[in-house]
């Protein structure tokens, strides 16, 4: 039986394509046998594991760098980033922070660095940031788009710099927006779950082939939200007892005293960061405020923004506000609590009896922060109307600051009537009309608006709550 390789697994066929009766300057250099030629470090990126192959996308990029330094020299050394956004430095970045890092050697081992392609290695401005470090270590640039070396001083290429750096970053933008719209409308219009950790009350079954045709064909199936038969008649109680007038904190103790698992104890292979030791007031109010409950899929109730900055994080989520998030059309999975009961629960603000029985009303309640040590301001009731504190450091576990005063207190009613003003103003910025000016549309307004009351020594401002 003939085999594809000879004796001691030589590949004869594969030498003999490969063998010229003449070898050219190229393949000269690529043996390493050509005195003179530079030596080149070769650089390419991926940004995903899942969706390409490291090898296919290496290949093509150090093609397209071997084509460029043709007759020139050879690639010594080569560094390859996979998983790693282009947004990101080259300073975080493994494989790029590592060639950055080799400049400082006597003989890094290269004159030059040789990229496949301008986009896998650069955006927006980096490039400026990056060959100035080079031309420091007098090490050269090359790009398939010049044809060779960057020569910065060149109008030329300055402009073409300029040209691609904003092509980069337009790129990333046009595919951020493309993704963010389909996503959009398969929240809105198809209902379709997106990933992540399924609420608390909730598991994760088949819901048929995926939707997208090629992603059936290779066996990926879709999947829907479902109640936990453990978790979901928890969820159930916790928005009845708040519908009852029960405080977060209130619940949060009753769910511990009876020994009910919170949801990082109850999946922690989902929530592997965090301790799972008891249920907070956090984790009450979180189920609270989750419109998933509702039957309804929702999504963009957290967004990603990027930081690809030297100093900064780069990647940092943050909550967004409810008018920019994205509700499902029509139901999409069984329902823990209706519409109209998880609406009625954002309006509850639990109310402490009074030694009398009666009823005091705090109409700002929780919309009040402090300036000064950014804490939430207690509802505090005094000569006979309601009203609002902060005494610093004297319930928290920090002490207050020297220069602080001891306590910041604000009448409701003299707050209520300065929002009336500033709502209703008339040089042109009002958004409030005029009949519109009792206290439940300005506290409505703040709340449908997310927007929170910082009070400080001088004054308030209005902004919107991180919350």
């Amino acid at each position: 039986m003939t085999t594809a390789h000879g004796q001691d697994g030589v590949d004869l066929l594969g030498g003999w394509t490969q063998r010229a009766p003449h070898r050219t300057r190229q393949q000269a250099l690529d043996t390493g046998s050509v005195t003179g030629g530079v030596r080149f470090a070769f650089y390419g990126r991926t940004s995903t594991r899942k969706h390409q192959h490291y090898s296919t996308s290496a290949a093509w990029q150090r093609e397209a760098a071997e084509s460029v330094i043709a007759d020139h020299g050879a690639i010594t050394v080569e560094f390859f980033d996979t998983g790693c956004s282009r947004r990101l430095p080259w300073t975080r970045r493994p494989q790029a922070a590592a060639l950055l890092a080799t400049l400082d050697n006597e003989d890094p081992g290269f004159e030059a660095i040789v990229v496949g392609e301008y986009e896998r290695a650069f955006t927006d401005s980096q490039f400026t940031r990056i060959i100035a470090l080079l031309q420091h270590h007098n090490v050269q640039m090359w790009l398939p788009e010049t044809g060779g070396p960057v020569n910065t001083s060149n109008p030329a290429h300055q402009a073409l710099m300029t040209m691609l750096g904003a092509q980069s970053q337009r790129e990333v933008l046009r595919a951020r927006h493309r993704v963010l719209a389909a996503m959009s409308a398969q929240t809105r219009d198809q209902g379709r779950y997106l990933g992540g950790r399924p609420p608390y009350g909730y598991r994760l079954v088949d819901a048929g082939p995926h939707p997208n045709q090629a992603h059936a064909r290779w066996g990926r199936r879709a999947q829907r939200l479902d109640p936990d038969p453990t978790t979901a008649p928890h969820v159930q109680w916790i928005f009845a007892q708040r519908l009852a007038g029960t405080s977060t904190a209130s619940i949060a103790r009753a769910l511990n005293d009876q020994g009910i698992p919170c949801p990082s104890s109850a999946d922690p292979d989902r929530n592997p960061h965090r301790t799972g030791e008891a249920w907070t007031l956090r984790t009450v109010a979180a189920i609270l405020a989750n419109p998933r409950y509702t039957g309804r899929q929702v999504w963009n109730r957290q967004r990603a923004h990027h930081a690809p900055t030297e100093t900064e994080t780069p990647l940092v989520h943050q909550w967004t506000v409810r008018r920019d998030w994205v509700v499902s059309k029509a139901a999409t999975h069984p329902a823990l609590v209706t519409e109209a009961d998880f609406v009625a629960a954002q309006a509850i603000r639990a109310a402490r009896p009074t030694s009398n029985g009666s009823t005091r009303t705090y109409l700002l309640a929780g919309l009040l922060q402090c300036g000064l040590c950014e804490r939430r301001m207690d509802s505090h009731w005094t000569n006979h109307r309601p009203g609002y504190r902060c005494r610093h450091g004297h319930t928290s576990s920090q002490r207050r600051s020297p220069g602080q005063p001891k306590t910041l207190y604000r009448r409701e009613d003299h707050l209520l009537d300065q929002l009336t003003a500033h709502l209703t103003s008339p040089d042109g910025t009002a958004v409030l009309h005029e009949e519109e000016t009792r206290a439940d549309d300005i506290v409505g307004y703040l709340r449908d608006n997310d927007l929170i009351i910082v009070c400080d020594e001088k004054g308030w401002a209005a902004r919107s709550d991180p919350a």
